[in-house]
This record gives structure tokens, sequence and C-alpha cells, in this order.
């Protein structure tokens, strides 16, 4: 009987001489097509996947998508993406501010009400679970050339022992040629200090507060490039008096981003935010880094004019809800701290971005007890630290610290692949090289997982990944073996304003990115990537998933130097037990995560896991506690609170 061909032979046949006669008329378009689809079969299969795992483009709906700024995992397993503004002129003036909860569970998420521009604040967990959030932005950046009204710091005096004062946005300030100037913003200024000598006598010290201004009218005439004082339009008598106003100077240079002293506690169970007190200073860029005693050190930051604080940091409370000052030291904005043992935190050198290039600069181990600071040596490329990598090499107890990439100060073109590591419990620690990044990379992201591995993804070769130079590779550092081995590319680029962190089933999500330009030739404007891309890492590959450790019944409140026993029918194959804290990151700063090492001690059908004593490495809070196999296969984490 003779063949003749299916009607689904002659289809593909037909296909198939359409594709040779296309590719006869575009030959590498073609060629390129057939390359991709080859790819796509590849990383598709279970070998390739057991091997670098596997990448998931998340389906968000369009009215949940956000530029993902800050993200920090809360304890309901849930994760809240801060966007604020978003880096979008447009948006802080029309006062729309967001912030979007997802739960990965059930790829769910819903839209949070954000009372203030929480763009670029500051942020780190409370003992109870809640998310404190700090600073913000008040005010754009204005470049050179688009500054219209002559602006800049006006400090307020009050001489008046016994009245403060309020003052609304738009008080007038004249100068004594009659050139006016208006405030941004409110201001309270405190009453003076009223202070009795031995003598009998009283001294009166006149309060201080600053606001930023700008000229009523537009144009150069009312730039001043000399200190003067100004009065206030509407005040009369002794007021007039006790209450005025002194500037340097103001002009029309360059205004960059100001901050915002309000700060909220997020509440992961009412799903919402709570204004507790203000900071004493407006931050714009600070770090937020929990101590051992739950109280939360805030650090660095643009003030309400502009300027990088010098050095005034404070402390906040969440008993009280109130803020202190702290021991006075000056970082550039968004430094890498790490809390280390003995309650010394370790500047890694890794910041994210304004200061000047040089003036604290130099990583470092900070006592704030006495308020000194030990500089460490050892770092190759030490100009290129701005927008690097950094954290707490797990375990916790080892205390080595990693610097990962980096770039040079501001727009510079200037990358590295330089990994620096340095042992915080030698008696003179000093970085050492590491094995190099593929390539010089700027804005890597670097999430610790439960096998005690370390995932790097990301990042860009120039400044905002200008030119094109996203870098869609990922990769692992393995710490017991210093080295790198390749992971599974990601189809997302990923450089400025992107995070990434780790789920509690052991996946790793990614979100943002801010690209100056869209084009190799810079000649198209970036869009902010609103995508969520998550990876699988080979653990949870080749029926790995389906034999994953499983922890069952046990306590969920644990005390620091106590054990905990949990029930689990594969205590035989655990090899290891870790409390890994969940991570709060942006800009490429997480000093958050850290994955603490707990004893452990297997029983018939259960295991008992001991936690150290030193709040230093395990500061109160919430953390995930992971199970992994022999085989380096994690369990989904258990929620363990630390109060």
């Amino acid at each position: 009987m003779p063949y003749r061909p299916s009607a689904r032979f002659k289809k593909t046949l037909m296909g198939a001489g359409v594709t040779l006669v296309l590719a006869g008329l575009n030959a590498p378009a073609t060629i390129g097509f057939a390359k991709e689809r080859i790819h796509e079969y590849k990383i598709a299969q279970p070998g390739y996947q057991a091997r670098y795992g596997s990448w998931q483009i998340m389906d968000v709906p369009s009215r949940y998508q956000t530029n993902a700024i800050h993200a920090a995992l809360l304890h309901t397993g849930k994760v809240l993406l801060i966007a604020g503004s978003g880096n979008d002129q447009e948006q802080f003036d029309a006062g729309t501010f967001a912030t979007i909860l997802w739960d990965p569970a059930d790829n769910t998420f819903k839209r949070i009400h954000t009372p203030d521009d929480l763009f670029c604040a500051g942020h780190s967990a409370l003992p109870d679970g809640r998310m404190l959030v700090a600073g913000g932005t008040a005010r754009y950046e204005k470049l050179d050339g688009e500054v219209e009204r002559a602006g800049g710091g006006m400090l307020i005096k009050n001489e008046n022992p016994d009245k403060p004062y309020t003052l609304p946005k738009g008080t007038r300030f004249r100068s004594p040629s009659g050139t006016e100037y208006r405030s941004d913003f409110p201001v309270v200024v405190p009453r003076a200090k009223k202070t009795e000598e031995s003598d009998g006598s009283v001294t009166v010290t006149a309060s201080e507060t600053q606001v930023f201004v700008e000229a009523v009218k537009k144009g150069k005439g009312s730039v001043t490039n000399k200190p003067g004082q100004y009065e206030i339009a509407g005040l009369k008598g002794s007021d007039a008096d006790n209450l005025y106003g002194l500037a340097e100077k103001l002009t029309l240079d360059k205004q960059d981003f100001q901050g915002i002293k309000e700060a909220y506690e997020f509440d992961p169970v009412a799903e919402k935010y709570i204004p507790v007190d203000p900071m004493s200073k407006a931050r714009w860029y600070p770090t937020l880094v929990t101590l051992p005693d739950g109280k939360v050190l805030s650090v660095s930051g643009l003030d309400e004019i502009g300027e990088i604080l010098q050095g005034d940091n404070e402390i906040y409370d969440p008993r009280t809800k109130k803020w202190s000052k702290a021991p006075n030291r000056y970082f550039p904005t968004y430094p890498a701290l790490f809390l280390t043992k003995g309650g010394k935190l370790f500047y890694s050198g890794s910041n994210a971005g304004y200061g000047p290039d040089d003036k604290g600069r130099e990583p470092g181990i900070w006592d704030l007890a006495t308020n000194t600071f030990q500089k460490v040596d050892g770092m190759t490329d030490a100009d290129q630290l701005e927008t690097s990598s950094s954290l707490l090499l797990p375990p916790a107890q080892d205390q080595k610290v990693m610097v990962l990439g980096g770039g040079g100060v501001g727009e510079s073109r200037k990358s590295t692949p330089r990994t620096a590591i340095i042992d915080l419990d030698e008696k003179s620690p000093t970085y050492r090289d590491g094995p190099e990044l593929p390539q010089g990379t700027r804005y890597l992201n670097s999430v610790i997982l439960p096998d005690d591995t370390v995932f790097t993804s990301g990042g860009s070769e120039d400044y905002r990944g200008r030119s094109d130079s996203d870098i869609l590779k990922a990769q692992f550092y393995n710490p017991a073996k210093n080295e790198f081995r390749p992971a599974a590319d990601p189809k997302v680029g990923r450089n400025y304003h992107a995070e990434a962190l780790l789920l509690p089933d052991g996946r790793v999500a990614t979100f943002g990115s801010d690209p100056l330009f869209s084009d190799k030739a810079n000649t198209r404007l970036g869009t902010f990537e609103k995508r969520i891309e998550v990876y699988t890492p080979p653990y949870l590959h080749g029926g790995r998933a389906e034999s994953r450790p499983v922890i069952g019944d046990g306590p969920q409140q644990v005390a620091p130097g106590d054990t905990a026993t949990y029930r689990t029918k594969d205590a035989g194959r655990i090899a290891k037990a870790r409390l890994m804290r969940p991570s709060a990151v942006t800009h490429v700063t997480d000093v958050e995560q850290r994955s603490v090492e707990l004893g452990l001690k297997k029983g018939s059908g259960e295991v008992t896991v001991s936690i150290p004593e030193d709040r230093s490495l395990i500061p109160p809070g919430w953390y995930m506690l992971f199970l992994t196999d022999d085989a380096g296969t994690p369990s989904e984490a258990k929620w363990l609170h630390l109060p």
C-alpha cells in the first residue's frame, strides 16, 4: 500500500519550506531565532535544571505592577515592595505613593496605602516582626541648568526661651534689600535654652532648625553668595526680634534630593503603616541596622536641604517608639553596616552613593560603646566600592564578610570583577582577594541560601546599565571551597534600584531595575523594570523538591540559649539546621540577612536544635528555620520567633 503523508506532516513540511525560503531571505535573523529556540529547549531539560536551576517570570496584573525600590520579607511569608514615588517626578508631584504586598505562595497582590514618599527610605525588622521604615523623599533633585529660583538652606534661630514657633510651608524670609524667599516645608523651631549660672545670672542659647527656601521670583536677581540675616514676614514686636533666618548663600546651583524625618512601623498582620515619632534628622538614603537589644540604629542620609549628614546618627527604641542620639560618625549614604560579635558594627566599605570620594569610604570596625573606628586594609580596587554588594557569609558564627564587585564614585564608568573577604575573628583583620566575578559588575545582588552557598545575579558593567551593559548572568559562591560555579542565566536585566531576596520555600525572587537608557547608543531613555523573576535553585530540581525534608510540629517561639524539638520523619538524613533572618534590601544594601548555624541533635522521628545565646549573632525578631539534608536539599522554612 503506497505511503500517504498525513495532513499534519504536510503542514510541517510546508512550514519547513517557508522557513527555508525565509532563511534564504534573512539568514542571520533565522539563525538567531533557531539558536534561541535551541537554547530554550536546552534550559528546559531536567538535567540542565538539576545542575543550573531555572528562572520563571511571574504574572503580575498591570494594576499591581510597581517601581520596586525596596523589598522586605515579612514573617507572614509576604514580600513588602515599596516604591513611594518610584523615582518618578510626576508621581511625586501628584502625591502618588505606592506600596505593594506580594504573596509568593499563591502569587497574589494587595495595594497598601502609603502615607508619605518612602522612596529611598531605610528599613529594618523589629523584634515583634513589624518593619521599621524611616526617611524618604521631601523634594526631587534639580540639575545644573534646571534651577529657575535661587535656593538653599535657611537656618532659623529662636532666641525666646518661653515660646516655640511653628512656621507653615510658604513662610517668607526677607533680606535687607527686600528680596523674598519662601520655605518649601513646614518647620517647628523649639524654644531657646535657658541656663542658670552659678553666680545667679541666666544665659539664653538660641535654638535653631533648618529649612529649604527658594526665591519668590525666578532668575539671577535673587542670587546671593554672601552670608546674611533674614526677617520673617508677618512677625512683629518681640517675635520679630527673637525669630529670624540665616543663610550662607542662595544660588541657582544644582539642588540634591532632600530627605524627610517621618518614620513608620509596617504591621504585617494588619497590613498597614503605623506612624511613630519622627527622627530628629531628615534622611534620604539612610541605613537602618538592628542592634543586639532590638533597637535600631539609623545612619547617614541627605537632610532636609539636600546636604549629607555629618555623622548625626540616632537610635530607635521599639518599646517607647522614640528616637535618641547615637554616637556621631560620618558615612556616605546607604553604608553597609553588619552587626558582629560583641555588638560592634563592621562597615564593609560598600555604599550607594552620596558623599565626597575622599571621606568615610574606608572599611573598618565601629565600636559603638567607645565610638572608636578601626580601619582595615587589603581591599583591591578600593576606589570602586560604590554600588558593590556585601554580606556576612554563612554561617554567621564564622564572622567573615565578603564584598563583590562595585564601581567608581558617582557616574563613573569604572567597574571591577574583584571580590574580597575578611575574617573578623583574626587578631588584625584584613581583606584578601577572593575569586573574581566573570566581569566588572555594579549592582550585583547576593542572597544567602539555606545550603550555606551564596547566590549572586544581575548587575551591570556601567553606571545604571548604561550602553546596554546589563549582565544576564548568575552564579553561586561556595564559602567552603572559595569558588564560583555558574547558575542558569536570568532573562530580566537588573541594575540600579533592583533587589533580590530568599523566599521561605527556598527560591530567590528578583525585582526592579532603573536603567538610564534602553539601547547601546544611549539614545532612548530607559523604563523601570516592573517584572518579578523567580529563581529555583538546583536543590529543588531533579526530583529533590518532592523528597525535601519536612519540619513538623514544634515551638514557634524560642529564647536564646534554649533548645527546641521538631517532629520530622526525615530526622535520619538531616545534616544542617539554620536560622535565617529575612532580607530588607534596597540599593544593593541588605544588612538584615544572615544565616546562623544551630546545634543539631537527631532522634527517632525528631530533631532538636540549640539556639546560640549571643544576641549579637542572632538579634531579636522572626527567623526562618531551615533543615537541610545530606544532599543539600532544604526544607520549606518554619517561622521561629526570638523575642
